[in-house]
């Protein structure tokens, strides 16, 4: 346990469809029959459009920061050296707190699928949690390659499904099934819904940008990626295309096939009601909903793999900035850091218990993961935002300076800043509308957590802010 530099042993291909993988999920394959139902046609195919160019911004501004300065548990790195080092504490230990709860909640989720089966009824769902925590904890203890694997056949599961799911769309559209409404008259008349949507227009902005979470994960394995200077980049590229691709299209299809007034799309805690499996169904292939089901746990599984490799990985680079306990840095033989991840399953175990005892904590630990992902993402802005400031203030250019730089510069940067700051705002005044100022408590106990952590922290160290002629813009050499 004496190894404290973790092995670069993350594959090209792994990474490419890490980034892929961290955006197909759940939220492609549930939550976005329910923004056709809300915002109609037009209105779903411009939200993802438009949630899809600004992803495109911040990914660009992360693959610029994590080419520059490739270290594991990145996000609160950025923010230490290029914005405070206390912000850089509190939102290290913030990144970590969401990948708990992800991961937990991820894990409740599978729990909640497999019930689905009458087998596992017999089992109570904290029992198949804790079952799979364990499985995952030791995939995770072995080494970063079998998580790299693990994500990358996921991966291509997800990805032929959402093709297929397009090609059996396209043939629906042209005719091939017995439904004659199919096809672009269904799609215009579905368009009427966002003529009179109104002000929900901007409600399910956040929904199209919750169902892109887990983009940013890319620039976490860029620690453990032998050559980031070139995976990060195309990682990038990757990212923007495809998802891009695979979202407009889908949301499309659906548009084209299913009615925006069909209740099941807003059933997001049904299976069945997947826009996936309603798509199948009308043209009678009955055992859609089983073949979903088997590829939603795959995804959701995917995800727990993910917050389990995350939250060690986080508490790694806390305790490498002497902001965690020494302990969190010692690496078994594979390059684990087995401590950090044995700590992270500790607190995945305290959710499901308090999810087990509280009637609503499901989705009070799902409330809290939306924000806390704008949070990071606007901190992660504000790094790329402050670095190039800092290169122009030392009298440098961005081209002598970066390994790779963003095409959006930071101009794209300020935009996909901006949006997130609006839609983390539309967000809180519709969840206060909804359910009142006790829902939207729910989304603001982390960031005040985060705010008493920095300013504890600037208490007790006395740390400054990082000004922008003293911040080191130095090549990064890996220790």
């Amino acid at each position: 346990m004496a190894n404290q530099k973790m092995e670069r042993n993350l594959q090209a291909r792994h990474i490419s469809m890490i980034a892929i993988g961290g955006c197909i999920g759940t939220g492609l394959f549930m939550a976005s029959g329910a923004v056709v139902s809300k915002v109609g046609s037009y209105g779903a195919v411009l939200t993802y459009a438009l949630i899809g160019v600004i992803i495109y911004f911040l990914m660009a501004s992360i693959g610029e920061l994590a080419t520059f300065y490739p270290v594991s548990g990145s996000f609160g790195s950025y923010a230490t050296r290029f914005i405070d080092p206390g912000l850089g504490f509190a939102i290290g230990w913030l990144y970590w707190i969401l990948w708990i709860l992800v991961a937990s909640v991820d894990i409740i989720t599978l729990s909640k699928i497999l019930h689905y089966w009458e087998f596992f009824r017999q089992f109570s769902s904290f029992s198949i949690c804790v079952t799979f925590l364990i499985l995952l904890y030791l995939l995770n203890l072995i080494s970063v390659k079998v998580f790299g694997e693990i994500e990358y056949w996921i991966t291509i599961i997800k990805v032929i499904t959402v093709i297929v799911f397009l090609i059996v769309g396209i043939a629906i559209i042209f005719g091939v099934s017995s439904n004659p409404e199919a096809g672009l008259p269904t799609f215009v008349k579905n368009g009427d819904k966002t003529l009179s949507a109104g002000i929900g227009l901007f409600g399910v902005l956040s929904t199209a940008a919750f169902s892109f979470g887990g983009t940013e994960i890319v620039a976490v394995t860029a620690g453990e990626s032998p050559n980031p200077k070139e995976t990060m980049p195309k990682a990038v590229k990757q990212v923007f295309w495809r998802i891009l691709i695979f979202y407009i299209a889908t949301m499309f299809i659906i548009s084209s096939i299913v009615s925006a007034d069909d209740a099941r799309l807003l059933d997001t805690n049904n299976v069945t009601a997947s826009p996936f499996t309603i798509v199948f169904q009308n043209i009678g292939l009955g055992f859609a909903a089983m073949i979903m089901n088997v590829v939603i746990l795959t995804s959701v599984l995917s995800a727990a793999n993910s917050g389990m490799y995350v939250s060690s990985r986080q508490l790694f680079s806390l305790s490498s900035h002497k902001y965690g306990p020494k302990m969190f840095k010692e690496l078994n033989s594979n390059s684990v850091p087995t401590i950090a991840l044995s700590f992270s399953s500790v607190f995945m175990v305290v959710c499901f218990i308090f999810e087990r005892y509280n009637p609503s904590g499901y989705y009070m630990l799902l409330s809290m993961v939306g924000i806390i992902v704008m949070i990071i993402w606007m901190t992660s802005l504000v790094s790329q935002i402050r670095l190039r400031k800092a290169i122009i203030k030392q009298g440098k250019t961005a081209e002598e300076v970066l390994p790779y730089t963003a095409k959006t510069g930071v101009v794209g940067s300020y935009i996909a800043l901006f949006s997130f700051a609006i839609i983390t705002i539309l967000q809180l005044v519709s969840d206060y509308i909804t359910g009142g100022f006790l829902q939207m408590s729910y989304n603001l106990v982390c960031p005040l957590i985060c705010l008493i952590m920095y300013i504890t922290f600037k208490l007790v160290t006395k740390k400054k802010f990082v000004k922008l002629e003293e911040m080191n813009i130095d090549p990064y050499k890996e220790k």
